[in-house]
C-alpha cells in the first residue's frame, strides 16, 4: 500500500492540468441524422475555437466536412445554435464571419447561397419535394431600426428568398411534416423568452411551399412549449410545462394528449436554438430524455408511461435517430461526453467520438453529491457538492479545504452531474466546489424556475451563501476561506454577492454584469427585455436596478477579487468588468483584471481557457495563502 503524502488542501499535485482540459479537448454537439450517415459539430479550442462540422459514414469513416478557414456557427439571438442542415449528401451551414449561409456538397468547396448584408440563418429544414430551404432569420441589415426575426424561405441555391412568417419578435423550430403539407414552428413576444412562454403555430403548405391558415395550437402565451416534432405518422408532438412540469404530448385535433404525465423535465431552457430531447426511431418509437422523477437517463415513452433505457450515462443531448438505434452526446460523472450511438432494442452503446484525446486516471475524480439545503422564506435550494479528491494525497488532521461556490449562468439554466474536468481540475488539487442550482434553475419545475422572478440579485445569492453555510456547518470547508466564483450571470450573482452581502472571502467574476442600467438600455435583442421578468419593467423600475447593481453598492467590497473578460463580448461588454475593477482598485483591495483579445462572451481559445483556469487558481493560492503542487503562471493581483 502507498502511503499518501502529507499537504494542506489545494497544494496537491494534480494530473488534470490546464493543457489536459484544452489540448485535446473539443465540445461535441448538434447531433443531426441524414439517411444513414450522422453529423455533429465540434468546437475546437486548439483551432482558435472554431466550430466544425463532422460526418460518419455507415461504415464508420469519419471526416471533417466544413474546410480550414470556415467555422459554422450562427449569431441568431447571439448564442447561436441550429448553424448547419444535412440533406441528401449536402449541408447548409452559417458561417461565423460573414453569417451567411453556404451550400457545400460531397466534395466540393461551400459556396454562398445568401446576400453579403448583415443576416444570420440558424434551425433550417430543408424540403427536398419542393428544393426548398426554411429557416430563422435574424435581419440586421437596417440599422435604422432593431434586428428583425422571421421564418423565411428560399430555394436550395439560396434564389428567391421571401419571408413567410413574421410579426412575432422571435421564431424558432420551423418544421415540415412528412407529407410536405404542413408547418409547424414556435413563436414569442417580449418581455419573455422561450421559457417563459412560447406559441405553437401550424399551417398548412400550398404547392409552392407557402404559408396558409396559420393558426396557434398552443394553451397561451404562459405555456412555455419546447422542441415540436412531427412523428413518421405525421402527429405534431411537443413538450409543455402547461401541468408546471415540462411533459411531452401529441396534438390530436384539438386536444394535446399527455404522454407520459410525471414530475419530471422533458425540456430545458433554449438559450440555443435546435436543441432536441426527444427524436422518433424509423418504426415510431419516442425515445426522450426525462430529468426527475426518479428516473433520470433516456428513456421511451409509450403506454402512457416513461421506461428508462440502461445506458451508463446520465445526461444526453442533440438526440436523433438512424432505423432504431439513437445518436446523441452523452456523458455521465466518470465518462467524458461522447457522440455515441445507443440501440433502443438493447447492446451496449458505442462510442464514437470521445471529447477528449488526453487520457485521465479517473481515481481522481470527485463524485458528484446532490444535496438539498434550506434557505430563506422556508423553501429548499439544490446543489451539487464535489469533495476534494486525490488518490495521492491526503490534508493533515483537523484541516477542512477551501470552497468554491459556482453559480451558473442564464440565471435561467442549470448544473448537472455530468462530467466536467474544468470543476476536477479544482477538486484535485484539495479546493471543494458546490455547484448551486439556486432558485431560477431549470430541472425542479415551473415553480421552481419561477422562483427568481422580480428576485434576480436576492434568491440566487441567498441560496449561494446558504449552499456555503450548509457545507460549513457539516464540517465539509473551511469557513475562512469560502470563494464565490461564477461567468455571465454567475458572474453578476457573484458581484452582487460580494458587494451587498458579506459572507464571501474572495470573489471571481467571469464577464458578469455590473451595472443593470446599461444592460436594460442597450443588449442584443433576444435579451433585451430578460430583465423585465428578472427585476422588473424599465425605466418604470429604475429604482430597483439601481438597488441590485453591484456598482451601487461598490462601497459594501471588502474582499479580493479577480475579473475575467473577453474584448469582442456583444452580451456583456468590457467596460461592465473594467466598472467594477476600477471601483475595486480606488478602495485599495486585492484586484487582478484578465481581458482576452478575440475572445467573446466564453472562452473558446486553447491559450485563452487554460489562462483563465490557471489564473483563477494562482488567484485562490494567493489570497487563501495555500501553495501549489506545480508551476504555473501566477496572475499578477494588485494592492495585495
Amino acid at each position: 500500500m502507498i502511503e499518501k503524502i502529507l499537504a494542506p488542501y489545494g497544494s496537491w499535485k494534480s494530473p488534470i492540468t490546464a493543457d489536459l482540459i484544452v489540448g485535446g479537448s473539443i465540445i461535441l454537439g448538434g447531433t443531426l441524422a441524414d439517411g444513414e450517415d450522422l453529423y455533429w459539430t465540434e468546437l475546437r479550442p486548439a483551432d482558435a475555437g472554431r466550430v466544425v462540422v463532422v460526418r460518419r459514414e455507415p461504415g464508420g469513416r469519419i471526416s471533417d466536412v466544413t474546410p480550414a478557414g470556415f467555422n459554422a456557427r450562427t449569431r441568431v439571438h447571439e448564442y447561436g445554435g441550429g448553424a448547419f442542415i444535412p440533406s441528401q449528401g449536402e449541408v447548409w451551414f452559417s458561417h461565423f464571419p460573414d453569417q451567411r449561409l453556404y451550400r457545400q456538397g460531397a466534395g466540393t468547396a461551400p459556396r454562398p447561397v445568401t446576400e453579403a448584408v448583415d443576416r444570420r440563418y440558424a434551425d433550417a429544414v430543408v424540403d427536398r419535394r419542393r428544393g426548398l430551404l426554411y429557416a430563422v432569420r435574424e435581419d440586421h441589415a437596417d440599422t435604422s431600426r432593431g434586428a428583425i426575426n422571421t421564418i423565411v424561405r428560399m430555394e436550395l441555391d439560396g434564389e428567391d428568398e421571401s419571408v413567410v412568417v413574421e410579426g412575432h419578435d422571435f421564431y424558432s423550430n420551423p418544421r415540415v411534416s412528412p407529407d410536405g403539407l404542413h408547418l409547424a414552428w414556435l413563436a414569442w413576444n417580449h418581455p419573455h423568452l422561450p421559457w417563459d412562454g412560447t406559441e405553437l403555430w401550424t399551417a398548412d403548405l400550398d404547392g409552392s411551399g407557402a404559408p396558409r391558415a396559420a393558426r396557434r395550437v398552443s394553451a397561451g402565451e404562459e405555456d412555455a412549449i419546447y422542441q415540436p416534432e412531427w412523428s413518421p405518422s405525421g402527429l405534431l408532438h411537443f413538450v409543455s410545462d402547461r401541468s408546471g412540469w415540462w411533459n411531452l404530448y401529441r396534438l390530436e385535433g384539438e386536444r394535446a394528449i399527455p404522454l407520459a404525465a410525471m414530475e419530471a423535465e422533458f425540456g430545458s431552457a433554449q438559450w440555443t436554438l435546435r436543441q432536441s430531447n426527444y427524436a422518433f426511431t424509423a418504426s415510431g418509437r419516442l425515445v426522450a430524455v426525462a430529468n426527475g422523477g426518479g428516473q433520470t437517463g433516456l428513456g421511451i415513452v409509450e403506454n402512457g408511461a416513461f421506461r428508462k433505457v440502461e445506458t451508463g450515462y446520465e445526461a444526453f443531448s442533440s438526440i436523433t435517430t438512424i432505423g432504431e438505434d439513437v445518436f446523441c452526446v452523452a456523458a455521465a460523472p466518470d465518462q467524458p461526453p461522447a457522440v455515441v450511438r445507443i440501440p433502443v432494442g438493447g447492446g451496449a452503446p458505442e462510442t464514437i467520438r470521445l471529447c477528449l484525446t488526453g487520457d485521465f486516471d479517473p481515481r481522481y475524480l470527485s463524485s458528484p453529491q446532490p444535496i438539498e439545503f434550506p434557505t430563506e422564506g422556508g423553501k429548499t435550494a439544490h446543489a451539487i457538492f464535489y469533495p476534494p479528491t486525490n488518490p495521492d494525497y491526503e490534508a493533515p488532521p483537523g484541516a477542512k479545504p477551501p470552497l468554491v461556490v459556482h453559480s451558473h449562468g442564464g440565471p435561467t439554466s442549470a448544473y448537472s452531474t455530468s462530467f466536467n474536468l474544468h470543476t476536477q481540475f479544482y477538486t484535485s488539487r484539495g479546493i471543494a466546489i458546490v455547484e448551486v442550482n439556486y432558485g431560477g434553475s431549470t430541472g425542479h419545475g415551473t415553480a421552481y424556475r419561477r422562483r427568481l422572478n422580480g428576485q434576480w440579485g436576492v434568491v440566487d445569492v441567498d441560496d449561494c451563501i446558504n449552499a456555503a453555510r450548509y457545507l460549513v456547518t457539516r464540517g465539509l470547508a473551511d469557513e475562512n476561506r469560502v470563494a464565490v466564483s461564477g461567468g455571465s450571470a454567475g458572474g453578476y450573482t457573484t458581484l452582487a454577492a460580494l458587494t451587498m452581502r458579506s459572507y464571501f472571502g474572495a470573489g471571481a467574476n467571469h464577464f458578469g454584469l455590473s451595472d443593470l442600467i446599461p444592460f436594460a438600455k442597450d443588449t442584443h435583442k433576444f435579451e433585451s427585455r430578460y430583465l423585465d421578468t428578472l427585476i422588473g419593467p424599465y425605466p418604470e423600475r429604475e429604482d430597483l436596478y439601481r438597488e441590485r447593481s453591484p456598482l451601487t453598492h461598490v462601497d459594501n467590497l471588502d474582499c479580493p477579487l479577480i475579473v475575467f473578460q473577453g474584448l469582442e463580448d456583444r452580451v456583456v461588454p468590457p467596460n461592465q468588468s473594467e466598472l467594477i475593477v476600477e471601483a475595486a482598485r480606488r478602495k485599495g483591495l486585492p484586484v487582478a483584471y484578465l481581458a482576452f483579445e478575440g475572445e467573446q462572451h466564453g472562452f473558446r481559445q486553447a491559450r485563452n481557457i487554460k489562462r483563465s483556469l490557471e489564473g483563477e487558481l494562482s488567484f485562490y493560492s494567493q489570497v487563501f495563502d495555500f501553495g501549489l503542487g506545480e508551476t504555473i503562471e501566477p496572475v499578477v493581483i494588485e494592492n495585495l
